[in-house]
């Protein structure tokens, strides 16, 4: 029987600050408990015993699918993964309402990768189970959210106690940082070239919410005394943008072992991956970077967010 109350996971902004606490304390329990338990061993109780989750990626993925193929099957539920082009969604004409009715019937949640905001709300509509937003152009939530649990994990302290800087683009993924900023008060700070600051109508949304971000065309002036440094790729996937030139723009902006000098001393390096030429293979694989904790840590929050859509959060 589905809940006529449908929790959505499609962008940090429209999530109480409360609700995202809550969630990131569910995963850190729930990380703990799985200490000695195998991959694929369930958690005790089974919170989602007999729950189906259905992916839909429409943009190449590795840490979302198999993130979420992992969560749903550790909390004792199943999953299907479908791509676009194998429906009639993307072949034959059927309507985003016909099939998100059918979704619904078929199955308890939808997770859906796109590369078109308008099309999660169009799904989002239709609906009677829960959608959660895997990765769209303007929002990538589940990414940062898990992102906030491993720098607290590492530090050993609440965000809003550490200064928080991103070197590199203004794309979903900082468009998620930003809100998390607000959500969570934090200090960010943005390194990247002026063309490529963030757009005004996130700048007015952090003002709406009496928060500030920190913006730098300097990179040493970004990361002065910060605790953690974000970065992602210049070029993100299916990027329609002259690539050679944007690559240029942010020459300066290369994550080097030295701009570790401006930053506090133990300040340690994430990154969402895939990698491309915005950071060092020095810093990338060096003693500040804890990418690869960070990319498990997506399963463990990714279960804490499933358990928060189907309404069993702790």
């Amino acid at each position: 029987m589905k809940s006529n109350k449908i929790k959505h996971f499609i962008n940090l902004k429209d999530i109480s600050g409360t609700d995202l606490r809550k969630i990131i304390i569910d995963a850190k329990q729930r990380k703990k408990q799985r200490k000695n338990l195998n991959t694929l061993e369930v958690d005790k109780g089974s919170p989602l015993k007999g729950k189906m989750l259905i992916q839909m990626f429409e943009k190449a993925s590795s840490r979302t699918r198999i993130s979420f193929y992992l969560a749903i099957k550790q909390l004792g539920g199943g999953t299907l993964t479908l791509r676009s082009n194998e429906l009639h969604l993307g072949q034959g004409g059927e309507t985003i309402a016909d099939t998100a009715k059918i979704l619904s019937t078929y199955g308890d949640g939808f997770m859906l990768r796109t590369d078109s905001d308008k099309k999660i709300l169009d799904f989002k509509k239709h609906l009677t189970i829960p959608i959660i937003n895997g990765l769209s152009p303007s929002s990538h939530p589940t990414q940062v959210l898990s992102d906030i649990f491993t720098v607290e994990e590492i530090k050993k302290k609440p965000i809003s106690r550490l200064k928080i800087c991103w070197i590199g683009d203004s794309n979903n993924v900082l468009d998620s940082l930003i809100a998390a900023s607000v959500k969570f008060s934090f200090r960010l700070s943005i390194g990247c070239p002026k063309k490529f600051e963030p757009k005004k109508k996130v700048k007015d949304w952090v003002k709406k919410n009496n928060k500030k971000i920190y913006i730098y065309n300097d990179p040493k002036k970004a990361v002065y005394d910060a605790d953690v440094i974000f970065s992602d790729k210049v070029i993100s996937l299916n990027d329609k943008v002259n690539k050679l030139r944007k690559i240029k723009h942010f020459q300066k902006f290369k994550i080097k072992k030295e701009l570790f000098n401006h930053s506090k001393k133990n300040c340690i390096f994430l990154h969402c991956l895939p990698r491309g030429d915005e950071v060092e293979e020095e810093v990338f694989l060096g003693k500040n970077s804890h990418v690869w904790q960070q990319a498990l840590n997506r399963v463990h929050v990714q279960k804490s967010i499933l358990l928060y859509c189907f309404g069993k959060l702790r």
